[in-house]
Order: structure tokens, then C-alpha cells, then sequence
């Protein structure tokens, strides 16, 4: 298959962009690089920098290109700013997907796979599974549950098949085969737990921030599902092939089991070698006490199962790309 990848530059949609030519198919990614890294783009995968939002050039994307699908990565993800800034990413995740819709619809082009988040769910003190109550506690939660539900009624109006799927916490970094951390998250600016810990024995910064120590869990901090990048990006392709026989679907990606923030920080000291500072500050607004995945139907219905189950594995690719990419991408975007 053809494939187009938009916000393929990314963390997440550079990786799975990989995994989709191991699997022998086409790939086109296209990115406006405000926040994705042209490095970070596989070699055989064909680049475009545009951004979604912009008919025109969508236009001429799919006039020029014969897609069989759309891996959908482009979308602002920090759930602090969403709350400080809503009307950025309404704008940006939402009326932006809704062009892209539309043009896929225009030129024939069916299935979707689209990059949701655990955000949609509430809080659960259990494991979340799909049919769990929705209810997002940030903006950018709401973003995607609002993209969720735009795809349904494409489906149900147009005939779009798509496969929706909602990550819990990505992490870690893409290696290759001699084991050499070659993809990992470089955002600008950094808002996650695992590469902000581990700038501290980078001495990058001071030291970490825990935001909140007086949640309702088993240590007073934040509670969250850690799923390595590259089993996010194994999940898409087994989604996108699945699409040929089946219509719709909605999965969980976690490995199923939680770690607090002051757990994530002691293994990270543990695989670092390092001592690293912790500081406690008020809680964010938006922060769900509590948010882990059961993954059991996405590995029943399409055989999934995380090559990287263990928190120290994870943390150890992560800490092996930092170590190797102190400064991110260093190709002056993103």
C-alpha cells in the first residue's frame, strides 16, 4: 500500500513511518516540521512539508499521489498547554483534521488510522478498557475525543473504515539491529516524565519536577501506562492491514501496568547510574490521578503483544538516545 503519514516527522509517526517500509509498503510523510524534525524522516520514505490545515496544498498532495491510506500523527500534545491555550488546539487538531477529512473523501481515499490518546477516558483506579466511561480532564483530551467522533460519522455518512487508536504514555527511543538508538523524542519544549528525568544526569537541568505528591495512589504521584514507541508503531501496521476486512475499530495500546511518577524517576536512577533531584511542585490542572491500559482486546482481535514490556527496557533505549543525541536532532527544526 501507498501510504501517507501526516506528521510523519515526529516521535511517533518517524518510527511507525519505519515499521511500515520494513513491512514492505509505500510511505509518504508529510509534515509542516512546526514541531517534527526532517531528520527524523526514514530515508526511503518520501517528504513533503505542508500542513494540514491547508486545502490547497492537501489538493494538490492527493491530485499528485495515488494513497490507499492515512496514518493520522498531526496534532499538538501537551495537555498543559491545551489548558492555558484551548483555542490553539481546537484550531490545530480538530478544524485541521476536519480539512484532511475532507480531502481524503474528495479523492477517494477510505481508510484511517487515526492517533488518539487515553486522555479521552476519565480517571479509573482499574484498568481502562474500551468501553470504559469517556471523559477527558484537558483540552487536548477533548481534541481528540471530538476527532473520534467526527471519524465515526465519516464512517457511518461516507464509508470511511478507520482504525482509532488510543496510546497511553509513549516512550523510549527506535533502535537498529546492532542495538544503536536511532529515533527518540526530541520535542521543543520537552513535557514528558521519561526524557525530562533523564536531562537531569545529562545535566541539562537541576532536577525533576513531580507535580502533585497528594493523588489518591499508592505513593501520593501520578499514576500512568508506559508503551515503548516501537510497539505503538507495530500496532499500526497490524491496524492498517486488519482495515482490509474489517470496517472499524478502537483499541487501547499499553503494556497494562502502572507506574507512579517517584517509580518512573527510581528507575531511571537505577538504569542511569546517576543520583537524580526530585522536587515536588503544585499539581497541573488537567493531570488524571490515575490512567492505565488494558490491552487485552487489541491483543486478542489482531495478536498484538509489546516487545518491550518492562519499564527498565524502555528507560534504557530512551537513556541510550539521550546519551546519544544530547541535543535532539540538531537539523533546525522542530
Amino acid at each position: 500500500m501507498h501510504i501517507l503519514v501526516t506528521g510523519g516527522a515526529g516521535y511517533i509517526g518517524s518510527t511507525t513511518s519505519a515499521h511500515f517500509l520494513k513491512a514492505g509498503h509505500q510511505v509518504t510523510v508529510y509534515d509542516s516540521l512546526v514541531k517534527g524534525h526532517r531528520a527524523a524522516v526514514p530515508a526511503d520514505a518520501t517528504f513533503i512539508k505542508g500542513d494540514i490545515g491547508d486545502r490547497s496544498a492537501l489538493d494538490v498532495l492527493f491530485q499528485s499521489h495515488d494513497f490507499d491510506a492515512v496514518i493520522h500523527f498531526a496534532a499538538f500534545i501537551e495537555a498543559g498547554e491545551s489548558m492555558e491555550d484551548p483555542g490553539k488546539y481546537f484550531r490545530n487538531n480538530v478544524v485541521n483534521s476536519q480539512v484532511l477529512l475532507d480531502a481524503m473523501m474528495t479523492y477517494g481515499v477510505k481508510k484511517i488510522v487515526f492517533s488518539s490518546t487515553a486522555a479521552v477516558y476519565q480517571s479509573s483506579a482499574s484498568r481502562l478498557e474500551e468501553n470504559d466511561p469517556i471523559g477527558p480532564t484537558n483540552v487536548y483530551g477533548q481534541t481528540k475525543l471530538m476527532i473520534e467522533d467526527m471519524i465515526r460519522w465519516y464512517e457511518a455518512q461516507l464509508g470511511l473504515r478507520y482504525a482509532i487508536l488510543r496510546y497511553f504514555n509513549a516512550c523510549g527511543a527506535m533502535v537498529d539491529e546492532q542495538g544503536n538508538a536511532i529515533r527518540g523524542e526530541a520535542h521543543t519544549p520537552e513535557t514528558h516524565l521519561i526524557p525530562l528525568t533523564l536531562q537531569v544526569p545529562l545535566d541539562q537541568r537541576p532536577a525533576i519536577t513531580i507535580f502533585g505528591d497528594d493523588y489518591p495512589t499508592r505513593d501520593g504521584t501520578c499514576i500512568r501506562d508506559y508503551v515503548h514507541v516501537e510497539d505503538l508503531a507495530s500496532a499500526h501496521v497490524l491496524a492498517l492491514e486488519a482495515l482490509d476486512d474489517r470496517r472499524t475499530m478502537t483499541y487501547n495500546i499499553g503494556n497494562g501496568h502502572g507506574y507512579s511518577v517517584s517509580e518512573v524517576i527510581d528507575v531511571a536512577r537505577d538504569v542511569t547510574g546517576h543520583d537524580i533531584p526530585a522536587v515536588v511542585a503544585p499539581r497541573r490542572a488537567g493531570d488524571s490521578p490515575m490512567l492505565v491500559a488494558s490491552s487485552e482486546k487489541l491483543n486478542d482481535e489482531l495478536g498484538w503483544e509489546p516487545k518491550y514490556p518492562r519499564l527498565e527496557q524502555i528507560i534504557a533505549t530512551a537513556w541510550a538516545w539521550h546519551q546519544s543525541h544530547p541535543n535532539g536532532y540538531d537539523d533546525g527544526s522542530g
